[in-house]
């Protein structure tokens, strides 16, 4: 079976003879492998397609530990990917979600072309894949409307024609990670054949604890796939795929890393985890307090399950191709977020989601070479969305902290041991039709028109109530006045319909200056859907604002719009050892949908206004000889907020607005979270054989950003430092008899790095004390690993 290598690059040569040089100018000088790519829903090779596209192959992420997407975006300019207090981030260009159950994602993701648009789902494990591509920019017409700041496309490997093996065992001593992955594939028949893939992974964690006595985050995961695919004739093939997958997390990688003193004279000057320490008696670990890759917590978990089942199908229609993509997926996770991120028992959040999603594609593609191209379908998903979550309060800390700041004992004593359940639900019925056409004018241009048209309706509802530890509701009376006084909640009980049509259009101009160069340019406008607020804790009744905009709170928000230009070019140069690939965008959001912390125990979710993105991406690769070879990526990014009159403030900034009691920052001229002026990798490959059979191989990856802000109310200080990682692979293989020992060392720079930081709830609004909590990323880590191939 032949390994395609994307991201890496293989070299060809030839020998001619006894006496002969063997590598001979004319014949042999070395030369770049085509990569091919589905970006377009056509395979092509990636030079052709008139996008931004990053494509990594399945064998570097098995070689550079590329376990999730987290770990991808390491590789891939201007995509960012972080875990938070309670959801997941992923952003492309600047743009993305934000944390709240009812959002669907602005980067979407596609498995086997099946849509995964939970956030959740991109934390789940990578398992033998063929390759992933990221798509940068609105991908509206042929990966859905919702796709509005790029697409993931992930693949799975199929099986081959001959039967083959392989299993991988890596082990790294520090943080005592284990990984198994096992896979074994070829025909049954004569016209059937399968693959099965099994991964195991588990580790320690590199956090220690102090409160617990134990390393964290400890992960246990666990991935089975199953796939067959059968020639059932020469016009009808048909791939069912399978797949389990388990990841649960035992603990966070999350430390405090800013407490400031109190202001609030009751706390005496004293500082947030010096007050939970000195006035109740919380353990003394809570006094840990900078990053140093310990915690203080009592505990916390995420358990998660996953289901799939797709069946995909080709019929040969005339000399065109149908297909037929099915799919059932489900997930649920249970979790539970100490949420005062210390070892005092101020509060937790346990929570949980259920999802279930069916979906249907049916795609006619016209066979290509003719004058005009085709590719147009239908595509229709239902899906279904539980979500619930409670805060708990079960200790005498906020009670007493109320009562100080009130000067009310009665106050303090009226929220102890509350609970306050929240139920969300979003049903959801789509369907869409979409149509692309490629009109090739002559051998040298080619201009491409596309367009979807979407129906959407959602229905929606939320309640919030107030109970005691045993779940039973509690009677109006001092505790609500308390808990919306102070931390903003209220009971509400809420149910809405939505009901949207969209029509993205986008036209695309290709034209082949000559052999080795296609320029592109593109306009495109693109849709992502309303929907509901899952995760606010007031009743939605604030008025608009001067400007008209809805103040953040509502429960229904309205869809996010996207006008984006762009344009290229592919190069390929030095008689075919080089490419090199530039795109220049502007992308103009309006309505932008975001979530907001509110500074106590809630998130509320609304429109904010516009926001202007821009910026250059390049990334290229060169064979410098037979053996070594290297490739780059850069991309320069430019964001801001053209209006956002209803920002947060952080902790401390003077407010520009006050409505109804709530204070709000202006954004216009501000970034975003997670920009960076610069970002990018290079990267080397080094292959020398030696000996009967044998090789050495050898890869350093240089990752490197300059400053981000880590926090999504753009504290100043909480910006991330520039830094340069370095990641090294250094194997030794037998080619013949197919094993390979490999080091594997990532991070060896040892930087320290923040990927998403945010105000500790209830430091400031409750003791008056500002105070940060920070997710870090995994420090140096030296791994042993070995394969064998047969």
């Amino acid at each position: 079976m032949k390994i395609l290598r994307v991201c890496s690059i293989g070299m060809a040569s030839a020998v001619l003879g006894a006496g002969l040089s063997p590598f001979p100018k004319a014949i042999a000088a070395p030369a770049l492998e085509e990569v091919l790519v589905t970006a377009t829903l056509r395979t092509e090779s990636l030079q052709d397609v008139p996008v931004s596209v990053n494509a990594v192959s399945g064998e570097k992420m098995q070689e550079a530990g590329i376990d999730k997407i987290e770990d991808l975006q390491a590789y891939v300019p201007n995509l960012s990917m972080s875990e938070t207090g309670i959801g997941t981030n992923i952003y492309i260009r600047g743009i993305g979600s934000g944390i709240n159950p009812g959002f669907e994602q602005s980067v979407g993701m596609y498995f086997d072309g099946v849509s995964y648009s939970r956030a959740q789902l991109t934390r789940a494990p990578f398992l033998d894949l063929a390759r992933v591509e990221v798509l940068r920019g609105p991908q509206n017409i042929l990966y859905g409307k919702n796709s509005i700041a790029g697409a993931l496309s992930l693949i799975s490997a199929r099986p081959g024609d001959e039967q083959e093996g392989s299993l991988s065992v890596l082990y790294e001593p520090d943080h005592e990670e284990r990984v198994i992955d096992f896979v074994l594939s070829g025909p049954l028949t004569d016209n059937l054949g399968a693959r099965v893939a099994m991964r195991k992974r588990s580790m320690d964690g590199y956090i220690e604890n102090l409160t617990l006595n134990r390393d964290e985050p400890e992960r246990d995961e666990s991935t089975f796939r199953a796939i067959l695919d059968w020639d059932a004739s020469d016009d009808l093939t048909a791939m069912l795929k399978f797949e389990l997958g388990k990841f649960n997390v035992d603990g966070r990688q999350i430390e405090i890393v800013n407490d400031q003193p109190s202001t609030i004279g009751a706390f005496g000057g004293a500082s947030y985890t010096q007050i939970l320490v000195a006035q109740f008696g919380a353990d003394p670990s809570t006094l840990d307090n900078t990053l140093n890759y310990k915690r203080s917590s009592n505990g916390d978990y995420s358990n998660n399950r996953t289901r799939n089942l797709t069946l995909n199908v080709d019929y040969a229609l005339g000399e065109g191709t149908l297909t037929f993509i099915t799919a059932a997926l489900e997930y649920e996770f249970d979790e539970l977020c100490d949420c005062d991120f210390t070892g005092a028992n101020v509060f937790s959040v346990p929570f949980n989601e259920d999802y279930e999603q069916y979906s249907q594609e049916v795609r006619w593609a016209s066979p290509v070479g003719e004058t005009f191209e085709h590719i147009g379908g239908v595509y229709y998903q239902t899906s279904y969305l539980d979500f619930y979550d409670s805060i708990v309060i079960d200790s005498a800390i906020i009670p007493t902290a109320v009562a100080l700041r009130t000067g009310s004992q009665a106050a303090g004593n009226s929220i102890a041991n509350t609970t306050t359940p929240r139920y969300f639900s979003s049903d959801a019925e789509l369907w869409s039709v979409f149509w692309q056409t490629t009109w090739n004018v002559n051998e040298r241009l080619r201009a491409n028109l596309g367009l979807r048209y979407s129906e959407e309706e959602k229905k929606g509802t939320r309640s919030l109530t107030v109970a005691d530890l045993q779940g039973n509701e509690r009677p109006l009376g001092t505790v609500d006045g308390v808990l919306d006084g102070v931390f903003k909640i209220e009971r509400h009980d809420l149910n809405d319909v939505q009901d949207t049509e969209q029509l993205a259009p986008s036209i695309n101009v290709q034209w082949d200056a000559t052999d080795e160069m296609m320029v592109y340019a593109t306009a495109s406008r693109g849709y992502k859907s309303g929907g509901f607020d899952a995760r606010s804790n007031a009743s939605p009744s604030a008025a608009p604002n001067a400007a008209g905009n809805v103040i953040l709170g509502s429960f229904e928000y309205d869809e996010e719009q996207a006008t984006s230009f762009e344009i290229g070019a592919k190069t390929s140069f030095w008689d075919g050892r080089a490419e090199l690939n530039i795109a220049a965008f502007f992308t103009q959001y309006d309505d932008l949908q975001v979530s907001i912390f509110d500074g106590t125990l809630g998130f509320n979710v609304g429109n904010a206004g516009k926001a202007e993105t821009q910026g250059l991406e390049f990334d290229g690769r060169v064979a410098l000889t037979d053996e070594l070879t290297m490739s780059a990526a850069i991309a320069f990014l430019d964001f801001e907020f053209t209006e956002f009159e209803n920002g947060q403030c952080y902790q401390g900034q003077t407010p520009d607005s006050v409505v109804n009691g709530v204070a709000f920052c202006d954004y216009k001229g501000k970034s975003n979270q997670y920009v960076a002026d610069y970002s990018g990798n290079l990267a080397f490959s080094y292959t020398r054989s030696f000996g009967d059979a044998m090789e050495f191989r050898a890869a350093t990856d240089f990752v490197f950003t300059d400053e981000y802000n880590s926090s999504q109310n753009l504290d100043p200080s909480q910006e991330q430092d520039a830094y340069v990682k370095v990641n090294m692979r250094l194997a030794v293989a037998d080619v013949k008899e197919g094993w390979e020992l490999a080091l594997v060392g990532k991070n060896l720079s040892d930087e320290e790095v923040v990927s998403y930081s945010n105000d500790t709830p209830l430091a400031n609004s409750s003791f008056g004390s500002v105070n940060h909590y920070a997710f870090v990323e995994r420090p140096r880590s030296i791994a042993l690993q070995a394969s064998l191939r047969w």
